[in-house]
């Protein structure tokens, strides 16, 4: 069974990931990297090169390769993923969907700082569009997860071993 990260930017889910896959000694798919390998550009250089749609063409071809691939590994994925349900279906095939968040405050504090970040929405402030596309994508969010961790107030290291606790007493893992 893999473990599959989802939330939004700022909730932990590429530091997370790692910590966990380094405890569970499995191998850790980051959706992004593969993304970027695959296009051979950063993820800021194929939306502003490609635009959206064509990073989105590429995630759902990353998604369908690492869901056929991947066994009892960690799977970090980009914060829009859930926006094709395919992805979503594909994903929860084999494993189970760990929904990361945390405040809009600690969001921003996190992400704030982080420039390879493309922008998701014109014509706002940064705070703005963090808040807008947020609130669009929550319902999404919660709907694919299996379970919910906020990672508001603990370390990373805390989370993870949360979430190895969690699935024991589910029998996942």
């Amino acid at each position: 069974m893999n473990i599959v990260f989802i939330g939004y930017r700022g909730t932990g889910k590429s530091l997370i990931s790692k910590v966990l896959a380094d405890i569970l000694h499995s191998r850790r798919y980051s959706l992004d990297e593969e993304i970027a390998l695959q296009a051979n550009k950063s993820i800021r250089e194929i939306v502003e090169q490609d635009g959206w749609d064509r990073f989105r063409e590429i995630e759902r071809s990353v998604v369908v390769q690492v869901s056929s691939e991947a066994h009892n590994s960690i799977i970090d994925c980009g914060g829009g993923v859930i926006l094709d349900e395919r992805n979503v279906t594909d994903l929860r095939q084999s494993g189970k969907v760990v929904l990361l968040t945390s405040s809009f405050e600690k969001i921003i504090q996190r992400i704030n700082r982080d420039l390879s970040r493309p922008p998701l929405e014109q014509a706002l402030t940064f705070e703005e569009e963090q808040q807008k596309v947020l609130t669009e994508r929550d319902p999404k969010y919660r709907a694919a997860a299996d379970c919910i961790f906020d990672t508001t107030y603990l370390k990373p290291q805390q989370i993870a071993i949360n979430i190895i606790e969690y699935f024991k007493k589910k029998v996942w893992i």
